[in-house]
């Protein structure tokens, strides 16, 4: 890092750094049938089972008619199952199928190569200690909303 990056804005350099990796962890996704919305969306489910559209998108910060597209697609690819008729209300809880599961492990497998590229350059220990910020960010973003 030069001296002029030690006074950049902290949000540009995350920028930045999600600009470098972004083609190369779509460059993962892609051979497997996935943009990064489905496979955000795929990560959460399987992280969170019976989510419903409208609290995935929120979580993601899109619309929630966009969130239904992105389930619908995986629902159409035997990705993700939900009930034909809602138990209650409007809402349909989201769950990844087992084929969904198979397939987020290949993915994941991927992306961590694809990751490797670009977080090989840091040892074990910076790598801890970035993961864990980053941690602090979201978690510290999630109790704010």
């Amino acid at each position: 890092m030069s001296e002029s990056d030690e006074i950049e804005p902290l949000g540009y350099l995350m920028f930045r750094a999600g600009a470098v990796m972004r083609p190369q962890v779509l460059g993962a996704l892609r051979p497997l049938g996935l943009g990064m919305p489905e496979f955000m969306c795929l990560r959460m489910l399987n992280e969170s089972p019976g989510r419903t559209s409208a609290e995935l998108a929120r979580e993601h910060n899109v619309s929630a008619q966009a969130m239904n597209q992105v389930l619908n697609g995986l629902q159409n690819a035997a990705l993700v199952s939900r009930p034909a008729t809602p138990a209650s209300g409007r809402a349909l809880p989201a769950r990844v199928t087992a084929k969904g599961r198979a397939l987020l492990k290949r993915v994941e497998s991927a992306i961590w190569a694809a990751e490797g590229d670009m977080f090989g350059r840091l040892g074990a220990d910076d790598q801890r200690e970035l993961r864990r910020i980053l941690g602090r960010l979201i978690d510290a973003a999630d109790d704010s909303e």
